[in-house]
């Protein structure tokens, strides 16, 4: 019984899609939401998470209707072809609104990015008279707003009020004081980074002002997402039943590694594709380049899909594998089971529910750190962030199969709690990096990806082994309602916080917490590991015929 990797590979190419899609979304539409639509870390936090909603509500739905599907294709290639081909234009089009918000603001008598470029292009610390020149130029701006009376004086003391009040987080409130800053004529590090926060939030602010004048743009935005998202959630839940549906029960690990392979690969192509065109690390950026790429890739890919792989043909031959190797009498066995022979016992019941608490936790940490390093980055660390998740996802395609062999020596919940502990220290350590050490970033990205390999490879598993039979899709179902609930939580809680404290830092203090707690319930997990084996060699592990 040996994988057909070249098969198995072809397959993936639908997750490499998907993976490729989310990636460059995670990356560039929060930039644009914060930096050009002026919306604040909590609205921006509310968008991103519209994908998890719907994916929550629509996986299901569209999973239910290609299992019903009789398609001469088969039952998931239509929902992957529609799909695909909707969003990849759909994601294009976002182009439009981007570039036509951007000229606005530009027309909308804005220094805002004549005033980054100065600040974050240079590359050399401004003198205090150019400074200077760039607090006045947002000083007059707002007295513009009063006078012309797009603002009232209440919302001009309030806004003028936030500008100048810096948050460190906990409360801390220090006010910028531009007298007392040029007042010696040098500026320290510390009035330095006060002048860029006084900045950053005078550019949201302005750009959110821009944005509520003339809100069809948006709107046109908002819709075009939408599409784009509503199209990735239609093929979804056909792209991961494809694997199970073409290959044997007993492969389907193997396989999974490599569709997740498959993954990993898909977002290095989107993050090469956003350093390559220079829009990983500075605002105010044409992202055109990001958009149309991903899109025409998106079609390439699918149309090699679509050669390589014919669905009705590769399930026929699944079938006759399950004849052959008597494959087909589990699903019967459990077919003729009672309810109360399916109903999991007290202990296990408890393992699932703490297993997937786990997962709400661990997630509510990860992803809030994915939704929102490409904002943090650039504004905090003053670096790219394309780089370090290149970093993590390269390190994770070099653990996978170590991250295997160890879950067979000592258990999936152990490596699991490993992965808990190294993510912790990792989302914990970066809170201390300045921009003198943002270099740390890459180390500290390359165990991310480690920790987050080791945790997300060994949940799942532990999920499905406490199905019986046909009941995976079930506990698959579990699985994914809690990971997505805590993705749609996670950006708004997280985005809440950050605007409540007036910092960006509290950022990663949080994931750890999140991650830190995720230990605690999964050390109670009494059910859901495998047999340890210690005896074999690591080959057994992993024999694959690459013919």
């Amino acid at each position: 019984m040996k994988l057909n990797v070249k098969k198995t590979i072809y397959v993936g190419l639908a997750f490499l899609m998907i993976s490729m899609f989310w990636q460059t979304y995670d990356s560039i539409i929060t930039k644009i939401l914060i930096d050009k639509f002026g919306l604040n870390q909590m609205w921006s936090g509310l968008v991103m998470a519209l994908d998890n909603l719907l994916a929550l509500i629509l996986i299901p739905v569209f999973g239910a209707l290609s299992d019903r599907s009789n398609h001469k294709r088969g039952r998931r290639t239509p929902f992957i072809i529609i799909g695909t081909v909707i969003a990849a234009f759909a994601f294009m089009a976002l182009t439009y609104s981007d570039n036509v918000q951007e000229s606005k603001i530009e027309a909308a008598q804005t220094s805002i990015v004549e005033d980054y470029q100065d600040i974050y292009k240079s590359g050399d610390t401004l003198s205090v008279q150019e400074w200077q020149s760039i607090t006045t130029s947002i000083d007059n701006e707002w007295n513009q707003l009063l006078n012309d009376g797009i603002i009232s004086q209440e919302r001009y003391n309030e806004t003028i009020d936030d500008i100048h009040k810096y948050r460190t987080g906990l409360n801390e409130v220090e006010i910028i004081d531009e007298d007392e800053i040029f007042a010696d004529n040098e500026i320290s590090e510390h009035e330095l980074n006060l002048l860029k926060v006084l900045f950053n939030q005078h550019a949201n602010k302005r750009a959110w002002i821009v944005t509520t004048q003339a809100p069809g743009t948006f709107i046109v935005f908002i819709l075009t997402l939408f599409v784009a998202l509503l199209a990735m959630s239609s093929f979804r839940s056909p792209a991961v039943s494809l694997m199970p549906d073409v290959t044997v029960k007993p492969l389907r690990s193997k396989a999974n590694a490599i569709i997740n392979l498959m993954g990993s690969l898909g977002a290095v192509l989107a993050l090469a594709t956003i350093m390559i065109f220079g829009l990983d690390r500075f605002s105010y950026v044409d992202y055109s380049p990001a958009f149309i790429s991903i899109g025409i890739l998106m079609l390439v890919i699918l149309g090699i899909f679509l050669w390589k792989v014919k669905e009705p043909e590769l399930v026929a031959e699944k079938v006759a594998k399950d004849v052959k190797l008597d494959l087909v009498e589990e699903d019967e066995d459990h077919e003729t089971m009672t309810d109360e022979e399916k109903e999991l016992s007290k202990s296990k019941r408890i393992a699932l529910i703490l297993i997937l608490v786990s997962v709400t936790l661990w997630f509510f940490g990860y992803n809030a750190v994915t939704t929102k390093i490409s904002d943090y980055a650039p504004n905090v660390l003053e670096m790219g962030y394309a780089i370090p998740i290149y970093i993590a996802h390269g390190s994770a395609l070099l653990a996978f199969i170590p991250i295997g062999i160890l879950a067979t020596r000592i258990g999936r919940k152990k490596t699991i709690l490993i992965g808990i502990v190294l993510l912790t220290f990792s989302f914990g350590s970066v809170y201390f990096l300045t921009p003198e050490t943002s270099f740390f970033m890459y180390f500290i990205f390359g165990l991310t990806g480690i920790a987050w390999a080791t945790i997300n490879v060994n949940s799942y598993p532990m999920v499905v082994q406490l199905a019986k039979g046909s009941d995976v899709g079930k506990y698959t179902g579990y699985y994914y309602t809690f990971s997505m609930g805590a993705q749609i939580i996670t950006p708004v809680f997280s985005g809440f916080l950050m605007d409540l404290f007036g910092t960006r830092r509290i950022l990663f203090p949080y994931a750890a917490l999140f991650v830190a707690a995720a230990f605690v319930t999964m050390s109670f997990v009494k059910h859901g590991d495998i047999r340890v084996d210690k005896r074999g060699s690591i080959i057994e592990n992993f024999d694959v015929d690459m013919d």
